[in-house]
């Protein structure tokens, strides 16, 4: 807080106040929370810009936002466009500990933004979501359900500019929580995260449906509610984190300052409800004349309250699609969100979430607009025409891009999904690629979904060069299995045969469980390749025999047959087993 205080101290003396957009473009750790209630504290609004975006996308959504006034460390800043003005955080140190560690008294008009985050947008431009200060204080209603207070210690799980971090913050801070902030390696679903967790005691967290399907088995006595949200919480989730703790389901989108809804306690017998309407917020299930459904009856879900954003931030068309005159409320003024989503009232007063009723999708707990993708793949020069949708042919939900050459071109799927990952961040980049003759379309005129073709996701755009080594022929095994396809070859990469970080972790799993072998996640993402990693492995279960055979050189005779004999015993049980 105090460090907040003064950093917020130096923005009012550059000018930040109601109405200042301020970038900030940090990497992972305290400096993210602070520099962001720095500028709240000094009545500007942050845009959040997650250095691990692809750099053009992060100076787009700077210019976009019209921010005047970049906070960030001096190898972040010199990656971006020169802004009006520019607060090197590591060149300051001197000035900040200079600063007044007060509050600064600043008028801020409730309805002034206190933040602005993007997401996807239709259109096949990202949107900026304006989200006004009193939307903070409608954070609360999940902070009692959560029941944070003092003593508690909420895991800091989500990147900088995904809307979840503001509530993690909020909800952590303003209540007297520690905030648990592991390092990027540490915060990977995985053995390590489940690690951070039991060391730092957590005892509540944020986490959605996809990363606590991967996270592995491991004893966290301490964590004793989970509130999961972005997607639908499977019911063998349920019965994996729930037991032994309140796992709650929350909703809540962007424009609605996150969280709007949130259940009661959930077990796996049914699909989870999305709850009800915390305090502040109203919820009406309509249909398309605006008219409410009855119970049971499927209907557009509208979002009313304290929490609802401004609008998108230079978008004024879009802004009056979305955010309509509330016809229910007294409030004079009054707006609701149109959430697309579509819901129905259950017989106890909750909320079933059924689906959606545009063509927005949900990629591990990620809003993606396919239109967005879209727009990126038909600006490469190659390409004449692009459908991007949502498949689950192999149980899991994936992205997949279709695209008709520009005649002449021959596009290769690999060099257009690079396209694509230089441009998106990695939930927006397709699993696969696939070159169609045209793209098809119904009697209507719009996409005809059904007449795509599945991909051949085993085709990686290398030529085929079968695993060489025995190392190489179990890792091989495993990807197939973890990925779905029937074949793997030496030279073919784990993300293009539709690998993603979630599937690196489970892959990291395997690797300790069926071959014994303890590999950091980052070696799957700095070694990609088949026979990278599995040169990888090689050095690792090497370095392993070569301390092995140290400790058994100091080893007596007699020391040696009570070790062999021991490992014996123990061995003979499995055996027979």
């Amino acid at each position: 807080d105090a460090r907040a205080n003064r950093i917020a101290g130096l923005l009012r003396e550059m000018g930040v106040g109601p109405e200042t957009r301020v970038a900030l473009c940090l990497e992972r750790g305290p400096d993210q929370a602070a520099c962001a209630l720095a500028v709240v504290k000094a009545g500007g609004a942050f845009v959040p810009l997650d250095p691990a975006h692809p750099r053009d996308r992060r100076a787009w959504l700077m210019a976009d936002s019209g921010a005047s006034l970049l906070v960030a460390t001096r190898d972040l800043a010199d990656g971006l466009p020169e802004a009006p003005r520019v607060l090197v955080l590591d060149e300051a140190e001197d000035r900040i500990a200079a600063a007044s560690p007060a509050s600064p008294e600043v008028e801020v008009p409730l309805e002034a933004a206190a933040y602005v985050v993007y997401t996807s947008g239709s259109t096949g431009t990202p949107k900026g979501v304006l989200v006004p200060h009193r939307g903070i204080g409608a954070m609360h209603g999940f902070a009692d359900a959560m029941d944070v207070g003092p003593g508690s210690r909420l895991l800091q799980f989500y990147s900088f500019s995904f809307d979840m971090f503001v509530m993690e913050t909020t909800v952590g801070l303003t209540r007297g929580a520690c905030l648990v902030m592991g390092n990027p390696e540490r915060m990977r679903p995985g053995p390590d995260l489940v690690a951070l967790m039991r060391s730092e005691r957590v005892t509540q967290s944020l986490i959605s449906p996809a990363v606590l399907a991967v996270m592995p088995e491991g004893e966290l006595p301490d964590l004793h509610t989970i509130i999961s949200g972005g997607e639908a919480l499977p019911p063998e989730t349920v019965t994996r984190w729930g037991a032994g703790r309140r796992l709650l389901n929350g909703y809540g989108p962007t424009e609605c300052t996150m969280g709007a809804t949130v259940s009661g306690p959930v077990d796996g017998e049914r699909r989870p409800p999305i709850g009800r309407a915390i305090p502040g917020y109203t919820t009406w299930v309509l249909d398309p004349e605006m008219r409410p459904s009855p119970v049971g009856a499927p209907g557009e879900l509208y979002l009313g309250g304290v929490g609802v954003a401004r609008g998108y931030l230079g978008r004024p068309g879009l802004t009056a699609e979305r955010f309509v005159p509330d016809p229910y409320g007294g409030e004079p003024g009054a707006r609701l969100y149109r959430s697309g989503d579509r819901v129905a009232w259950r017989g106890d007063g909750q909320l079933d979430f059924l689906g959606r009723v545009d063509e927005q999708v949900k990629i591990r707990g990620h809003r993606i607009e396919p239109r967005e993708v879209e727009a990126v793949l038909r600006a490469h020069p190659d390409v004449h025409a692009a459908a991007v949708i949502a498949r689950e042919d192999r149980g899991e939900k994936r992205l997949v891009g279709y695209v008709v050459a520009r005649e002449g071109a021959d596009p290769s799927p690999g060099a257009l999904r690079e396209h694509v990952a230089a441009r998106l961040p990695n939930a927006m980049v397709p699993s696969a690629v696939v070159r169609i003759e045209r793209i098809p379309l119904n009697t209507h005129g719009k996409l005809d979904v059904r007449a795509l073709p599945a991909p051949d996701l085993s085709d990686s755009g290398t030529e085929h060069v079968p695993p060489r080594t025995p190392t190489e022929q179990a890792l091989a095994a495993l990807w197939a299995e973890l990925l779905g396809v029937p074949r793997v070859g030496a030279e073919d990469s784990f993300f293009d045969l539709g690998g993603h970080s979630l599937l690196a972790t489970r892959l990291v799993s395997a690797l300790r469980l069926k071959l014994d072998v303890e590999l950091p996640l980052r070696d799957v993402f700095d070694a990609p390749r088949l026979s990278q990693l599995a040169d990888r492995i090689d050095v690792v279960q090497a370095e392993s025999l070569a301390a092995l055979g140290a400790e058994l050189e100091g080893l007596s005779e007699d020391e040696l047959r009570t070790l062999l004999d021991e490992t014996a015993a123990a061995a003979a049980p499995a055996e027979q087993g």
